[in-house]
Order: structure tokens, then C-alpha cells, then sequence
């Protein structure tokens, strides 16, 4: 019996969550009652706990529930296999698979608060020692974690993520043409960056949608006000899957300046959604990108983002061109067949 920790059921969706989520469907697909979920009480995704048939067990919640309950729960019931996948798992419970998505708590410390750093960075590599294998989900990840902990690479399996298949194209009748940005609004994700560069455009009809939450542990003020001084700049906040597939579907180009990602799924929706891409190239997001379904920018550079979107927005043949590469290049994503990878690895440590 595979046992599966689906505390990401009490957490907000992000792509962490999001990687959780979509494994934990296609497991309990293909493993049926091989496999079984195991959660803390307080569960706010209450129909995909009920797809996934969850057992609450235990009375405290969060870490201490993960480090306590959890383990104290499984000791007393034959010690199964736990499988967890999204970055945390009980420390002193051996018989475990960690997934550690990036170390961006490591590279990035400033999008953090320090009690998140100091915690995190005690307990990641710790767990990953303690645990029979380590999943992540790219190889730039993979490399990441194997420089910085000394992880034998051999120990360490790439599954990658997908884009739910809900993610389609959507049109609609749109006024005004827009820019779409997705992602929180903290320092790795590099927002004051695109905002600088949207403020230069030549083309001062075109308006930039950012998606997304404020992070509490980086809430720039100078970017805030930046975006409150330019009329074209609407920041929405966090919608639905329904708005964001529509907003993918009619925005004239997505934009992903980020200077750091394990993954990075946003653009992956975007091009599902038939919506041109502007990318980072650095970090993992040219191992999703592949070699031309989007146009890399330098997300160092405000004037190489600026010249990156004005190429894409100047241009309908590419913007085509890019619709029709980015259709194809979501094909090498899967959620069946990562979950499929998982399941052997756990053959493989049987």
C-alpha cells in the first residue's frame, strides 16, 4: 500500500499544490485502492479530498501535524511507503519518497522571510537524507539540489509537470488589447522589472494584466507604486481557473521574466491556451520552453524584456507562429505519464 501525504489539501494552489494535485488524481487512477491519502483536519479543496477518498486523521495541523502526527499514525499502521509532493515530510519517518521542487529559499533569500529560510533550510536537506528517493521536477532542479546538498544524482528522479486539460483556448470579444502576466508578486518572479519595460513601450494602447498574489514576505512598495501610476497597469489579484484560461486565451502575448523557477507551469497554460509566450532564459524555464516555442528574453535586462515583447507584439506571423510551436511543445508534458514515472521509481525501491 502507497500512502500519500496531501497536506497541499489545506494550502492555497500554487504550482506547487497545482504538481500535487494533478500526480494525486492520476495515481489514485491508476493505483486505485493500492493507494491511500492520509490528511490533517483542516482541508479547504473538500471535493478533491472527496475524489481522492482522504483519511483526516489526528488533531494539530501544519508542520507539527507532518512531523507528529503523521508518523506516529504510520509507525502504528505496518510503516507504508509515504510518497510527498510538495517540498516537506516528516523528518524521522524513513520509509518516505520527498519531492523538493527547487531551493529558491537558497538562491533567492530575499523573497523570504527569515523564519522561512532558517526553517527551510534546516529541513530540506535533512529530509532529502533521510528519505529512500527524491523526486523534482526538472533537470535544472535536479542539478540544483545535487550541487548544493552533494545528493548522488542517482537518487534523485525528474518528474515533470503538465497542464490540466481544462487549459484551452477561449475567446472572446476583448477591449482593450492586453499583456498578460502571471505569477506573486515577489522578487524572484521579477515584476519591477517587466513593469519597467512595459512603461517604455513604444505602443501606449496596450495594457498589462498582472494575475497573481502580493507576497507578505516581499511587498515592494516602489512597485507597487509603480503599478498604481500607470493607468495601463491593472493588477487583478488571484482568479479562478475559468477567468485565467480567458484571459490566456485573448491576451496578445503572455510574459515570464522570472529570474528563478524549478519549473515554472504559467507558460505551459498560456501556450495551451493559444496565447504567444515571452520567456526568461534562465533557470529551468529553456528545459520547458524547448528550443523556439517562445521567445527567450534576458530577464536581467529591462531593454532586452522591452524589445523581446515589442518583437511579439509588432509581429502577427510570429505571434502565429508561436501559437502553433507552443501547441506542440505542451505535448511532451504529461500528467499520466509523470505520475507513471513515480510509479516506477516506488518499483524500484521495493
Amino acid at each position: 500500500m502507497l500512502t500519500i501525504n496531501p497536506r497541499f489539501l489545506t494550502q492555497n494552489i500554487t504550482g506547487v499544490q497545482r504538481f500535487a494535485i494533478e500526480i494525486s488524481k492520476q495515481l489514485k487512477k491508476q493505483l486505485g485502492d493500492k493507494v491511500q491519502f492520509i490528511s490533517p483536519k483542516n482541508i479547504i479543496h473538500h471535493e478533491l479530498a472527496k475524489e481522492l477518498d482522504v483519511k483526516v486523521i489526528g488533531f494539530k495541523t501544519g508542520h507539527l501535524w507532518e512531523q507528529i502526527d503523521l508518523p506516529k499514525y504510520l509507525k502504528k499502521n505496518s510503516s507504508p511507503l509515504l510518497l510527498n509532493l510538495a517540498n516537506t515530510a516528516p523528518l524521522f519517518y524513513r520509509n518516505k519518497i520527498v519531492t523538493v521542487h527547487d531551493i529558491a529559499y537558497e538562491r533567492f533569500p530575499q523573497t523570504f522571510d527569515w523564519k522561512f529560510r532558517l526553517f527551510y533550510r534546516l529541513l530540506i536537506p535533512n529530509i532529502i537524507k533521510t528519505s529512500k528517493h527524491a523526486l523534482t521536477v526538472s533537470e535544472f532542479s535536479k542539478n540544483e539540489i545535487h550541487n548544493l546538498y552533494g545528493t548522488n544524482l542517482e537518487n534523485i528522479s525528474v518528474v515533470y509537470n503538465a497542464v490540466n486539460e481544462i487549459f484551452k483556448p477561449k475567446k472572446i470579444e476583448t477591449n482593450p488589447k492586453y499583456i498578460l502576466a502571471v505569477s506573486s508578486l515577489n522578487y524572484q518572479k521579477n515584476f519591477h522589472f517587466l513593469v519597467k519595460a512595459f512603461n517604455q513601450l513604444d505602443d501606449k494602447s496596450t495594457k498589462l494584466y498582472l494575475v497573481g498574489s502580493i507576497n507578505k514576505n516581499f511587498t515592494s512598495i516602489e512597485l507597487l507604486s509603480e503599478i498604481e501610476k500607470n493607468t495601463n497597469i491593472v493588477f487583478k489579484g488571484r482568479v479562478d481557473d475559468n477567468e485565467l484560461i480567458e484571459l490566456y486565451s485573448n491576451a496578445i502575448c503572455f510574459v515570464y521574466p522570472s529570474l528563478y523557477e524549478g519549473f515554472g507551469i504559467p507558460p505551459l497554460e498560456a501556450q495551451a491556451c493559444g496565447c504567444p509566450v515571452v520567456c526568461s532564459n534562465v533557470a529551468s524555464l529553456p528545459e520547458v520552453g524547448g528550443v523556439d516555442s517562445v521567445v527567450y528574453c534576458n530577464p536581467y535586462s529591462v531593454d532586452d524584456i522591452k524589445e523581446k515583447i515589442e518583437l511579439v507584439l509588432n509581429d502577427e506571423d510570429l505571434q502565429n507562429e508561436l501559437r502553433i510551436k507552443g501547441f506542440e511543445n505542451i505535448k511532451r508534458f504529461s500528467w499520466e505519464e509523470s505520475a507513471r514515472k513515480i510509479i516506477e521509481v516506488i518499483e524500484r525501491l521495493k
